[in-house]
Parts: C-alpha cells; sequence; structure tokens
C-alpha cells in the first residue's frame, strides 16, 4: 500500500499527483479533503485509509495546514478585523500565520508604519509585490501545506502565479462600484513548490464567519500574544479587559503599549462571541 497527499478533488475524484482515484465507500460517507494524507492502491485506484490529521477545516474544505499567509493590500482597504479573526483562528487549529503585504508599489508610509506597529512582535510580515521577483521571499516560509487567505482582490491568486512562475489561478477584478474584489477562486487545490511543501488557493478565507472560531469568550485574551505579559495586573483573575476599571490590558492600550487597532478588534471579537454564542460553547 502506497502513501500519498490528496492534492485536488473534484466530484468523487480524488488526485494524487495527475492520477484519479475513488474512495472505498466507508471512506466517501467519513469524506475525504484536499491535503488528506492518504493510503491508496495503485493498480485498483482505490483510497483505502485517510491517515490521522493535524487539523480539518470545513470552510474552506481543507485538511492538515500547516501555514496560513495573510494577504492584505492597499487597495482594497485592509479588513484588520479580519486579519485578527485569521490570526485567532490559525492559533485554535495549530497553523502557523503569516502576514503578507502585497502591492507595495502603491503602499503608503502611513499605511506601512500602521502594519509595522500592529503586527511586527505578533507575526512574520512579508511586503511584497506581485509584479516583480520579491515574492520569491514568502518561498521561505512555505513548509508542509500552506494556503492564502484575505480579502478578495488583494492579489493572492496573482501571488501564487508569480511564486510558481506560471499561470495557476485566475485573478479577479476590483470593483469600482464596492472597493471589494470578485471572488475568482471556486476550489481548493494544492500547487506543489517542492517535495513535501504545497500552495492552496482557497475562497472560504475570504470572510471567516465568527462561528469557525471555536474558542470560549473567556479565554480568547490568550490568543493575542501581546496581552498576555499584562494580563497579571488586573485586579481580578475573570477580568475580560473591557468594562472593568483596574485592567492591565486597558492600561497598556492607553501607554500606547498594545496597539489600539488591535485591543478593539479583540474587544469586537469578543462581543460577538458573546452575542452569538462560540462553538465551543455550543458543544459543551
Amino acid at each position: 500500500m502506497k502513501k500519498g497527499l490528496v492534492v485536488k478533488k473534484n466530484a468523487n475524484l480524488f488526485f494524487i499527483g495527475e492520477t484519479a482515484f475513488v474512495a472505498r465507500k466507508n471512506l466517501k460517507d467519513e469524506g475525504i479533503f484536499v491535503g488528506d494524507r492518504v493510503e491508496y492502491d495503485e493498480k485498483q485506484k482505490m483510497i483505502e485509509k485517510v491517515l490521522p490529521r493535524k487539523n480539518l477545516i470545513v470552510r474552506p474544505p481543507i485538511a492538515n495546514l500547516d501555514k496560513m499567509f495573510i494577504v492584505i493590500a492597499s487597495t482594497p482597504k485592509p479588513d484588520f478585523y479580519l486579519i485578527d479573526k485569521l490570526i485567532v483562528f490559525c492559533k485554535l487549529n495549530d497553523i502557523s500565520p503569516i502576514l503578507v503585504v502585497n502591492k507595495i508599489d502603491i503602499l503608503s508610509g502611513k499605511l506601512k508604519r500602521e502594519i509595522i506597529k500592529a503586527y511586527s512582535d505578533i507575526l512574520p510580515i512579508c511586503f511584497v509585490s506581485a509584479k516583480d521577483d520579491n515574492t520569491k521571499q514568502i518561498l521561505k516560509f512555505v513548509k508542509g501545506v500552506c494556503a492564502f487567505a484575505g480579502q478578495s482582490a488583494v492579489g493572492k491568486s496573482s501571488l501564487i502565479n508569480s511564486i510558481l512562475g506560471e499561470k495557476k489561478e485566475e485573478i479577479g477584478e476590483l470593483s469600482s462600484k464596492t472597493d471589494r474584489g470578485k471572488q475568482t477562486t471556486r476550489l481548493v487545490t494544492l500547487y506543489k513548490v517542492s517535495k513535501n511543501d504545497y500552495l492552496a488557493d482557497t475562497a472560504g478565507f475570504s470572510k471567516l464567519d465568527e462561528n469557525l472560531i471555536a474558542v470560549d469568550k473567556n479565554l480568547l485574551d490568550r490568543y493575542f500574544d501581546e496581552f498576555i505579559k499584562y494580563i497579571p495586573f488586573c485586579e481580578y483573575t475573570s477580568c475580560n479587559h473591557i468594562a472593568e476599571k483596574k485592567c492591565g490590558v486597558k492600561n497598556a492600550v492607553n501607554l500606547g503599549e498594545i496597539d489600539e487597532k488591535r485591543y478593539n478588534n479583540y474587544v469586537k471579537l469578543f462581543k460577538v462571541l458573546k452575542d452569538k454564542g462560540s462553538m465551543y460553547e455550543k458543544k459543551s
């Protein structure tokens, strides 16, 4: 029995490399996803077993994701709330996030400073342009199964095309009326970069429903790294860093030691989780 990686799915066909396989009935019922590591019978062209997963993401459907490149640009206007939701999502699913700032040829100095201030101590940042060869700097972070995420029209598909040196993904346009991109990626496909390293372009990470963030709202602060060292200075161990008066985190925000934009996004996400109820709480 051989082992391989599912790089593409088309209806009931699962591709390992360029070869299409079908799955045993019990596996079809359980589900096989792009990114799954499987055992297969080469002669029968049959997938026999799905190996244990590191993680499984339903929207978009992808398994065993190791790294996420969160792509932003000056146009469309960066959605910092989406960035922070994606960072929390990565931490919850054992995925390493990397921030990629595309279209640096039109990036203002002010926006660049904002990004550096908010995120340089949180995760690696790559400043690139899909028009230039500097996209190759992303390659040093490509290890395992990696996905691009972010708003439509920030250039995710263009970056993949630039990195791989050929047109793999359709490039979307920016709507002048809404300043939003038209979604072009429909299916998840893994593109081989080296022996064990792959890139995926995915449609489902352009918004990220808060219900996919499976964390108790009262533990959300643990997923904002810069909060950690200030939490011991809160008066109450149950401090949520919102309404409390003697709060180490809020004091750090007032002193400029925690980025205010990041803090406001924490408050927004906390309130959404409180109002809607997180998946974690629903399962309890």
